[in-house]
């Protein structure tokens, strides 16, 4: 296949998970990629398995200086053809444990950044473009230990509909990606213990009784990167085997 044959993808957030299996099937599919993330030995290892033309970015969604420098690292990348806001982390912990100083932290990460990365971004997309946005499926579990993070989730949900709305003009499609369980380091910041008795019981109320794979659910995006959803835009698609069924 060669859905992305001279296409120029982006992905916050796609040196590890969902964003780099993407990442890697766009340049088997002929694309080019730029990837962003934080953590170093993510870093070298993306620039190791991706191919010689990707980009691979060390870049902070939270800090407002990386977001003018992002822009123009990509300069020489070309005009976007795909946008694929990836980028974010979660905590989770109990309604009457949330601090300012965590509000601001994970608001800024995962509201702020694609916020003003959308806005800084957007000149440089191509007529045409397509932007996908990856929330969760936290959105509308409603469990009780991830409301912060569930907050910022929605968040997006509700900005990539308005961005669908304002960006039509320029026929660029926005669509949201909401991951179920996926089987990714996203969770890392648990308690080995913690993590698996979580993932065990979100496990247990999926109807297909399993968490999903980074590629199962970057299938789901790139479709939507692609210009096989070309009539599709603020839309919201689950890959979730059925956790939410909304």
């Amino acid at each position: 296949m060669t859905r992305f044959s001279g296409k120029n993808i982006v992905i916050t957030g796609g040196t590890s998970g969902i964003g780099f299996a993407g990442a890697k099937r766009i340049i088997s599919e002929g694309g080019r990629v730029a990837v962003t993330g934080l953590n170093l030995n993510r870093l070298l290892a993306a620039s190791k398995d991706l191919s010689e033309q990707s980009l691979v970015l060390k870049n902070d969604a939270a800090l407002e200086a990386d977001i003018e420098n992002l822009a123009v690292a990509l300069e020489p990348f070309g005009k976007i053809d795909g946008l694929w806001l990836n980028a974010g982390y979660a905590e989770v912990g109990s309604a009457e444990s949330v601090t300012a100083e965590a509000f601001d932290k994970i608001m800024n990460a995962n509201v702020r950044g694609p916020m003003l990365q959308l806005a800084r971004l957007s000149q440089q997309l191509n007529n045409g473009a397509s932007i996908v946005v990856t929330s969760s499926s936290s959105t509308y579990e409603g469990a009780a230990m991830t409301s912060l993070y569930a907050a910022t989730k929605g968040a997006l949900v509700a900005m990539a509909r308005s961005w669908a709305s304002a960006l039509a003009e320029r026929n660029i499609r926005v669509n949201v990606l909401i991951p179920g369980p996926i089987e990714t380091n996203f969770r890392h910041f648990m308690p080995e213990e913690s993590r698996q008795q979580f993932e065990d019981f979100v496990v247990s109320q999926i109807p297909l009784k399993r968490a999903g794979t980074p590629e199962e659910a970057a299938a789901v995006a790139l479709f939507l990167l692609s210009d096989d959803s070309s009539y599709v835009t603020g839309s919201q698609y689950a890959v979730d085997g059925g956790l939410v069924r909304y």
